[in-house]
């Protein structure tokens, strides 16, 4: 409990002096050796009456459980779990449940605190009252970052903001779909009326059953949208703007019209995918040689070869390490250190050329379905509104004229095409962890009753600030489809740059985020 003393002069401003959390750095103020950390027990009181305990939105021990304070350098981290709705139009009472997880996280800076005269103890910023600051994952189908430190953008973040990190449900720590748990429903329609209940709407559902929780007095926040993140903020926008400060978008501003919009998107896409194909070439032109020389190799070997988790490495299955190679930072260089040790060395004479284990192994790597095949089951239905994708990106791939037969285009000497952000239903035979899934896949692709994913005129009539990157050689999100959205958006700022690629906010350390702080806060110019 505070001293009498000190609550009265709560209304009075408190002096705060920084002090370094890391042991190696100077104690920029001294303090007594009778003080400990844990006298800051009494300021926390004070906190507490200032702000109020998060009382609101029918908080329960039974619905909201709150981890510990823990550490990593400069960051002070906590845990929560939620119990919540598998499907929020049914009785929350009697509903199936799940479990949403998010991580707290604030700087790890220490203050030392004074009220009038008295000294009341060392405070982190985990007890200060600051703004809320949400972020949601790109994806879909993957949790948010596991911090180390504090660096880059959630260290400048955590400067001003309580920072919550989602998974997004089905991801990470929030009821993980992997493909060991989606093994416990028993028949491919139970696994698809399952999923149907994964995607931003109820992503929005969730992020609102926290926020009147965790927030005090249940008040709007910031949120932070990278990628398919900014898709679901912007279904955020549609439904439930009342519980939005601020929006920032980062390579994530969706198509927004009706039906469904994958067939538009993939065909943007897909060109997209030939120009960086063509950099990629310009910059490694020995890959050029290379890769056909895998992809003929490939085709010799009827039925493919073996892959270590047990599934197949065909010559389509190779292309698709575009999807991580061609659209991010650094994506490029990684692609090619990966196919300067795609054969084995010939150790005896008269040996038959093989592709290495290393190669296989870093491919599989690169894909990442096997943790996350949530992706792979989802991404189709993240762009439908009342009707079916029907395997869109295989239809519009089917009119490209050959352009991405790998086999015909490594026997005519032209350049062999890798894919970009796509699903294809092959897909579900050749890799190993989708292969239990391919009839559940097949029906979410033939499934039309989607729910909508965004309301155009509550868009038209926006009063939340949003400010969005946009990245003008995105190879996932295209520029063209991501202004019209804007367009649709009222009072969105732009910042439109070919700095960064999809993945600048990761790559760019505070620059994106402060970018877009400053448009919103009016130290970024109008024009």
């Amino acid at each position: 409990m505070c001293s009498k003393r000190a609550l009265q002069s709560l209304t009075k401003p408190p002096l705060l002096r920084f002090i370094s959390s890391t042991p190696q750095s100077i104690l920029l103020n001294p303090i007594p050796k009778s003080l400990s950390f844990h006298s800051s027990r009494r300021l926390a009181a004070a906190v507490t009456a200032m702000t109020g305990a998060n009382s609101s939105g029918g908080c329960s021990q039974s619905d909201h459980v709150a981890g510990d304070w823990y550490s990593v350098p400069d960051l002070r981290l906590r845990d929560h779990s939620f119990t919540a709705p598998l499907d929020y139009s049914l009785d929350c009472s009697t509903c199936p449940k799940i479990t949403i997880f998010a991580r707290e996280v604030v700087s790890g800076l220490r203050f030392l605190m004074v009220f009038s005269a008295e000294l009341l103890g060392i405070v982190g910023k985990e007890e200060q009252p600051l703004p809320f600051l949400l972020y949601l994952q790109g994806g879909p189908g993957f949790e948010s970052p596991r911090p180390t430190e504090g660096s880059g953008w959630i260290s400048k973040a955590c400067e001003e903001y309580r920072l919550v990190l989602l998974d997004q449900r089905g991801t990470g720590l929030s009821t993980p779909l992997t493909a060991s748990s989606m093994m416990q429903l028993k028949s491919p329609e139970e696994l698809a009326n399952y999923l149907k209940h994964f995607r931003a709407d109820n992503i929005v559902n969730d992020a609102e059953f926290i926020r009147v929780r965790l927030v005090p007095d249940a008040g709007p926040w910031t949120i932070l949208g990278q990628s398919y993140g900014g898709f679901c903020a912007v279904t955020y926008l549609s439904f439930a703007p009342k519980g939005l400060k601020q929006v920032l978008l980062t390579g994530g501003i969706p198509p927004i019209g009706s039906s469904c919009t994958a067939d538009t998107v993939y065909s943007a896409c897909f060109a997209q995918t030939i120009r960086q194909n063509e950099k990629y070439y310009k910059r490694f032109p020995q890959d050029v040689e290379i890769v056909r020389e895998v992809v003929s190799h490939l085709a010799e070997h009827e039925g493919g070869v073996h892959l270590p988790s047990g599934g197949i490495l065909t010559p389509r299955g190779l292309q698709l390490l575009g999807l991580s190679g061609l659209g991010s930072s650094s994506g490029f260089e990684r692609l090619h250190y990966m196919l300067e040790r795609v054969w084995d060395p010939i150790l005896v004479a008269g040996a038959q050329k093989q592709i290495s284990y290393y190669f296989l192994n870093a491919y599989e790597r690169s894909l990442g379905f096997d943790t996350n095949p949530l992706y792979a089951l989802l991404h189709e239905s993240i762009y439908c509104q009342g009707a079916s994708s029907g395997w869109s990106a295989q239809r519009i791939r089917a009119k490209d004229e050959g352009k991405f037969d790998a086999v015909k285009a490594a026997k005519e000497g032209r350049l062999v095409l890798f894919t970009g952000e796509m699903i294809f239903p092959w897909m579900f035979e050749e890799i190993h962890p989708l292969r239990p899934f391919k009839d559940a896949a097949d029906l979410l692709a033939a499934k039309e009753d989607w729910p909508p994913l965004y309301d155009i005129d509550s868009l038209n009539n926006n009063k939340v600030p949003v400010a969005a990157a946009v990245y003008y050689e995105d190879m996932y999100v295209n520029f063209k489809s991501a202004m019209e959205t804007a367009s649709q958006i009222a009072g969105i700022r732009l910042w439109i740059t070919n700095e960064f690629m999809h993945s600048g906010l990761r790559d760019g350390g505070s620059q994106v985020f402060d970018q877009l702080m400053g448009l919103l806060s009016g130290k970024k110019p109008l024009f």
